[in-house]
């Protein structure tokens, strides 16, 4: 058994051996005939980094001739499936504009939309390329309505959005936890306004009534009264969206020490 596991390594490693040779020979001595077919064959194959490296040698020769679309589409999904998004995108891009009677355009541009969305960083890092992703699938949306991609174009969008939402609420939250509460308050009601639905309603007005009350009870004397009573509009606004909220017995004992302190200063 041993024998003949030997001798299959053995036969595997000549087969590599075998390819790897062929492949450096087309690619460095090949014609441009030999090496199209071979880019094809490795294309096919999902070995897409060595179709690349002769798709990069060929692309010259076909300029203007009718395989120019075929290698360009290649091309663009290779770089797609290597994980290289910022070509993909572009190559993509590129493919619409240059055959777009194509039947590749839809697909092409539905893959630059993925390619920005594969890109996009975690929510905590720039989102530069989360708004790329949206706007490129909303495009794709807006000019195909009836494609069968628009639900994965909508579930992605989804995504992306909760991602903007994320980085917002922890912005907004950053201000909190440095009790820079002004800008606190000022920065979860600007989220509130740009994300109506979002699921992350009930802690942002939990946290602004935390930092109105924080800033009411910290308050000189002449702000003091208005603040209070802009705390008391923020924990009766929470109370009427919320009013099961698992918030609402520590928030309830903040408004009492609210009336508390308002009884001494109005």
């Amino acid at each position: 058994m041993l024998k003949i596991k030997n001798i299959l390594a053995a036969a595997l490693f000549s087969f590599v051996a075998i390819s790897c040779g062929e492949f450096q020979t087309v690619l460095n001595k090949g014609t441009v005939a030999e090496q199209y077919k071979m880019a094809q064959e490795l294309y096919s194959e999902q070995e897409y980094n060595k179709a690349l490296q002769l798709f990069e040698k060929i692309i010259p020769a076909y300029r203007g001739k009718p395989q120019e679309e075929r290698i360009q589409f290649m091309v663009s999904e290779s770089y797609y499936n290597t994980k290289q998004y910022e070509l993909s995108a572009s190559y993509f891009d590129r493919f619409t504009k240059n055959f777009p009677k194509s039947s590749k355009v839809e697909e092409s541009k539905f893959l630059v939309a993925k390619s920005f969305y594969m890109d996009s960083d975690r929510y905590s890092l720039d989102q530069q390329l989360t708004i790329e992703a949206i706007d490129a699938f909303q495009f794709f949306i807006n000019t195909y309505p009836d494609s069968p991609r628009i639900a994965e174009a909508n579930e992605l969008i989804n995504e992306l959005q909760y991602k903007l939402e994320t980085k917002a609420f922890e912005i907004s939250w950053q201000y909190y936890h440095m009790e820079q509460y002004q800008a606190a308050i000022t920065s979860f009601d600007t989220f509130l306004e740009d994300y109506l639905g979002t699921s992350y309603k009930e802690e942002a007005m939990y946290y602004t009534f935390l930092s109105s009350y924080e800033l009411g009870m910290n308050s000189v004397f002449e702000k003091k009264e208005l603040r209070l009573r802009n705390a008391v509009k923020s924990y009766e606004r929470f109370l009427k969206y919320y009013p099961e909220s698992t918030h609402l017995e520590e928030m309830l004992k903040l408004y009492e020490k609210l009336e508390e302190e308002a009884g001494f200063t109005i």
